[in-house]
């Protein structure tokens, strides 16, 4: 273990993020009453320039008079290249920051950015005096972003999340797609021929890179990395399929941007009853091979060890979680 120890930020349920756009308050009681661990209010892509206004005094009157069930609340402010963030954050700290958990940073590119929202946010509270830790989530979608991901996932003790906003990662890179995340056939490998002459298509993800990238500069930072939207929501198999790949690679959950889409992310990133029951066995294994004076041990015709039991324990914690929440 290098000498240079990673404090992880506090643990949140984040297995499915489900968002709501900040102009329709109608959907703010049903979002309140899902299973979703965490609900976003939007006011950056989800509502247009006219209703931007009102959709922030939506979240606000919401913020402060629905029953959010011991939800995680966050809010997606307007980016910061635009003349309506200034207003997202004065308005909505000033007015319900007690209330709120967590602020949504859209296209996030350079370290400054996270400081500038930070600042304003800090003030913001210390003059309201209030008394909740307001928790920054970060969506890093543009070639900037993943650039400087490093020094962005640094940039503040607020910073909890790191999001893989993969449509304007594609536009940004100009990728050549127009779906929101998924699998793409032209992304492809052609195997030579064999022995009869025939070929073989294995498609590839072209989201690896990024997301990957992503999650090492989140866990490096103590953060939680989180896949972003899927886009086709009649497609159940298409979004488990991603969120599969993107919770082998190490993230916590994926957004859901139609309620269908939550239970898909609370399945695929709970631990089964199978991989939990595993778990238990090898922290007992080991339990006993330190008492036998053993660094590690065999365990079902395999070798377990200390890294074994970071692992396990990182199951047992999210059924702790999961839980407890219930």
């Amino acid at each position: 273990m290098s000498f240079t120890v990673v404090e992880p930020v506090a643990q949140r349920l984040n297995r499915s993020e489900l968002a709501v756009p900040g102009s329709n308050p109608k959907l703010f009681p049903k979002a309140a009453a899902s299973a979703a661990d965490i609900i976003f209010l939007d006011l950056e892509d989800a509502v247009a320039p006219d209703d931007k206004e009102q959709a922030r005094r939506n979240i606000i009157q919401a913020l402060n008079e629905v029953d959010w069930r011991g939800k995680t609340v966050s809010v997606r402010i307007n980016g910061l290249d635009t003349h309506h963030m200034y207003r997202d954050v004065v308005d909505v700290v000033e007015q319900a920051g007690d209330k709120l958990d967590l602020i949504m940073i859209p296209k996030v590119g350079t370290a400054a950015d996270v400081y500038a929202l930070d600042m304003l946010v800090t003030q913001i509270q210390t003059a309201k005096r209030h008394s909740n830790r307001i928790g920054f989530e970060l969506i890093i979608e543009t070639a900037l972003g993943i650039m400087n991901v490093d020094a962005i996932a640094a940039a503040s003790k607020r910073n909890e999340s790191l999001h893989f906003g993969v449509a304007d990662y594609a536009a940004s890179t100009k990728a050549r797609t127009t779906g929101i995340g998924g699998a793409n056939p032209d992304y492809a490998v052609l195997t030579d021929k064999d022995v009869d002459g025939n070929r073989t298509v294995h498609w590839g993800d072209m989201w690896h890179y990024p997301l990957s990238r992503m999650v090492v500069a989140a866990r490096a930072h103590g953060l939680r990395p989180i896949d972003g939207p899927f886009g086709d929501f009649s497609d159940p198999e298409g979004y488990r399929s991603a969120a599969r790949r993107a919770a082998v690679l190490g993230c916590e959950g994926k957004w859901a941007i139609h309620p269908n889409q939550v239970a898909l992310g609370n399945e695929v990133f709970s631990p089964s009853e199978a991989e939990l029951a595993k778990a238990k066995k090898v922290l007992a294994a080991m339990e006993q091979a330190t008492k036998d004076g053993k660094g590690a041990v065999a365990l079902d015709g395999r070798l377990i060890d200390i890294a074994s039991i970071r692992q396990a324990e990182v199951l047992v914690k999210t059924a702790a979680l999961i839980e407890a929440a219930n």
